[in-house]
């Protein structure tokens, strides 16, 4: 085995395309607020869990944020995310591939664990697959603070610079650095060349490139 012995994924926008549905019902929440946001508010606080993604939009708007508001848009998030959630083609298939070469995995998520467990449970995903999932409420300080893929590397038994982060965001890369793991971006939710010029270790347009990347970083950090 190469120098990678677990793999920590990021949920959103890395195994299920579910960026378009959270933004969908942050928008509706925050009218009961008077806040008329536009879908590009959100995307500078993606990644960063639903406290910064909701407040840090409501901010803009110069209304003080409120725990309120993140639960009204998990209410809305919970009616329309079986209908509207999509998985990667890819997804299962990566994760059965990764585990049947004897690679840790681990779910490791900055949004809430009641969204997590939504967007598993409508993408049906097999939580089985994960050594050990987490979520937001398991850190203090969410991405890009390297906390959640510390205590995931920690959860499944591997040193840091034997984990590689999957991320589709620049605060879950710059968790990842800060935690001193490689990570591979993939280019759902920003483009190649802000990753490149974010220091990306590795970069491919989906999941199912993550296999190559894990074998990428291997021969060129063994």
């Amino acid at each position: 085995m190469g120098r990678i012995s677990a793999v920590l994924f990021d949920m959103d926008g890395v195994l299920v395309d579910s960026e378009p549905v959270i933004t969908e019902a942050a928008l509706r929440a925050l009218k009961e607020w008077g806040i008329n946001a536009k879908p590009s508010d959100f995307r500078e606080f993606t990644g960063m869990g639903e406290d910064r993604f909701v407040g840090g939009v409501s901010e803009k708007y110069n209304v003080s944020y409120t725990l309120d508001m993140k639960q009204k848009a998990y209410e809305i998030y919970l009616t329309i995310v079986e209908d509207k959630i999509v998985i990667y083609p890819d997804t299962v298939a990566v994760l059965k591939e990764l585990r049947d070469i004897d690679l840790k995995l681990a779910l490791a998520s900055a949004a809430d664990m009641i969204k997590v467990d939504a967007n598993l449970r409508a993408a049906r995903i097999d939580r089985g697959m994960f050594g050990t999932i987490l979520s937001g409420n398991d850190v203090v300080n969410k991405k890009p603070a390297p906390d959640v893929y510390k205590l995931a590397a920690k959860k499944v038994g591997c040193a840091p610079e034997n984990c590689v982060v999957v991320e589709d965001a620049i605060s879950g890369l710059a968790a990842a650095h800060a935690a001193g793991m490689l990570c591979i971006c993939v280019t759902t939710s920003f483009t190649e060349e802000k990753f490149r010029e974010k220091g990306a270790d590795y970069i491919c347009t989906d999941i199912g490139g993550v296999p190559k990347g894990i074998e990428f970083l291997n021969a060129r950090y063994n």
